[in-house]
């Protein structure tokens, strides 16, 4: 019983460090605000950081969560509706791919810019020696991390 309920504990504030971080890149690189002002909404930025939170807390829930997922084999399995909701789902799903892919362009496109300022930052504090070796240290951690996720393959344990 304790073990399941320290797990638990650890379990939630990784989670939460792992999603200040996610919302601490999003607001570093300011693409929200980016967004907003070039589509002139300046009074939605809260509404649209909103949305992100939410968008963020309704994937964890259907990756923690399977059987949420559900909804959309029952409804292919009523008669006379099935076909309608599948080309319904293949419409939602073309939608989603194009704004995930605008999310996602924009976000390297940001981050890109925002490794203009890691030079400036490291004359800042001194740090004159050895940039190269950290950002390609940084690199080859990133490769090795990826690699090891699809060699042992954890995606297939997800759901």
């Amino acid at each position: 019983m304790i073990k399941q309920i320290l797990l638990g504990f650890l379990g939630l504030c990784f989670g939460g460090f792992v999603s200040g971080g996610v919302f601490t890149v999003l607001l570093s690189v300011g693409l929200i605000p980016r967004f907003a002002g070039k589509t002139h909404t300046n009074r939605k930025v809260f509404l649209y950081e909103e949305m992100v939170v939410f968008g963020t807390l309704a994937g964890n829930i259907l990756t923690i969560f399977p059987q949420c997922r559900g909804f959309g084999a029952w409804m292919t399995g009523l008669p006379g509706i099935g076909s309608l909701w599948q080309w319904i789902g293949y419409g939602l799903l073309i939608l989603y791919g194009v704004f995930a892919g605008m999310f996602v362009g924009c976000l390297a496109l940001a981050i890109a810019e925002m490794l203009d300022s890691i030079p400036i930052f490291a004359r800042r504090i001194g740090f004159r020696h050895g940039l190269g070796i950290a950002v390609t240290a940084m690199a080859l951690g990133k490769m090795c991390g990826s690699l090891l996720y699809f060699a042992m393959e954890v995606f297939k344990t997800a759901s």
